[in-house]
């Protein structure tokens, strides 16, 4: 089974689109979608359990540690698939590309599939230009520092065989920056993953709550954290 991990906050605009949304699209999959309400301020627990109540793939949680960081450990926990996906619940990513994900580590038995929005063969619509620039130079950084090709660490849209990210726990960062710790801590432990290009759409609904004048520290510290795990410490996968 594919579990599809949605950590949602002030998304309640969005709710129905992703029902709609994956029904129609994963028809030929066994799938389950976890919605994770992460301490939302409108209504998007009450209207969660009410959209998906009739639909026993769709799973609601409750996150009492804020933070995406806390919304992600405890959709990992919840999950029964092999597999797990995050997506993001402002439906920027592309349905394809996860059947494309979950084809493919499955054919190939990776650990990670880890998509690219700045490959060939990627299509970007939508993302502001100065946050774009600002992307481009932080991941080249990363994979600089990291000696490896990646280039699209701060996406949090990529699958795991569930083996592994149990593996690589704890994941100890506490928001935005836990789609950075995770990629860093496969590939530094040398776990088996192909990179594909993926398309991406901004948001039609609601608003972004990245915001990275307030994550500066937390990106350092996950730096600083998987660098040292990585050179001090040499962790590798768990055979």
């Amino acid at each position: 089974m594919l579990s599809i991990i949605i950590p949602a906050r002030n998304e309640a605009d969005n709710l129905q689109d992703i029902l709609d949304y994956f029904i129609s699209k994963l028809k030929d999959i066994d799938f389950e979608v976890l919605i994770i309400n992460d301490f939302s301020e409108d209504d998007t627990l009450a209207k969660s359990q009410k959209v998906f109540e009739n639909h026993k793939n769709f799973k609601v949680f409750n996150n009492e540690k804020k933070g995406l960081g806390g919304a992600i450990n405890l959709g990992i926990l919840k999950s029964e698939g092999t597999k797990i996906a995050i997506m993001m619940a402002d439906l920027s990513d592309d349905i394809n590309d996860l059947i494309k994900y979950n084809n493919l580590i499955d054919e190939k038995n990776l650990d990670a599939v880890l998509g690219s929005r700045f490959i060939k063969g990627s299509k970007v619509e939508g993302y502001p230009f100065q946050k774009l620039v600002l992307n481009r130079i932080f991941n080249f950084f990363v994979s600089i520092i990291f000696l490896n090709k990646y280039n699209d660490y701060t996406n949090a849209f990529k699958i795991y065989k569930k083996k592994a990210l149990k593996d690589i726990m704890p994941l100890v960062s506490e928001s935005f920056n836990i789609f950075l710790e995770i990629p860093l801590k496969i590939i530094s432990r040398s776990y088996s993953y192909e990179i594909i290009s993926i398309n991406w759409n901004g948001r039609k609904k609601g608003k972004a709550k990245f915001r990275i004048n307030e994550l500066k520290s937390k990106y350092l510290f996950t730096l600083i954290y998987c660098f040292l795990e990585k050179n001090l410490l040499k962790v590798r996968k768990i055979k």
